[in-house]
């Protein structure tokens, strides 16, 4: 919710209503009045109004997140992917060098054979480790939306548990 706007019934860190919330059947839309004088279509028509502007902040908000997080990616993603090229190219020439050495007292099959057994065990090792960290990394969902989808719906109760009394 923007700073400066305020439910019915919002409280500050000391338990005190905001000044613009006076009682808890008052809203502060640039005018304030009793919420009991207004007829039930209004309410509802009020009601209805506001759940979908505080629907589409909340997509809003959504959208914001995952846009600055896949922007933080992206600046993670473009070094990652050059250094895998080069490591390749790397690779590459290391095992040219390795099959090369071995080529000098073993017959050129068994030198390439041996460093092909040895660089696949490499491989799967770190396949394994790799798949089993990115299953316990945290999802990339927009966790200040969650929050405060939680607290609407918190909000929604105790409003809806107060309205009964």
């Amino acid at each position: 919710m923007a700073e400066g706007s305020y439910r019915v019934g919002d409280v500050d860190d000391v338990g005190n209503q905001p000044a613009s919330s006076a009682t808890s059947s008052t809203v502060s839309h640039g005018h304030d009045h009793d919420l009991r004088e207004e007829s039930l279509g209004d309410l509802v028509k009020r009601l209805s109004a506001e759940t979908s502007t505080l629907v589409k902040q909340e997509v809003d908000l959504a959208k914001a997140e995952m846009s600055q997080k896949a922007a933080h990616a992206k600046k993670g993603a473009i070094p990652l992917g050059v250094a895998a090229v080069l490591g390749l190219m790397a690779l590459g020439a290391l095992t040219a060098f390795l099959i090369m050495g071995l080529d000098t007292f073993l017959p050129g099959w068994v030198a390439a054979l041996i460093v092909t057994v040895v660089l696949g065990g490499i491989a799967a090792f770190m396949a394994m480790k790799g798949k089993k960290e990115l299953q316990a990394a945290v999802p990339p969902v927009p966790e200040q939306t969650v929050e405060t989808v939680k607290e609407d719906v918190q909000w929604a109760k105790t409003q809806t548990l107060s309205a009964k009394k």
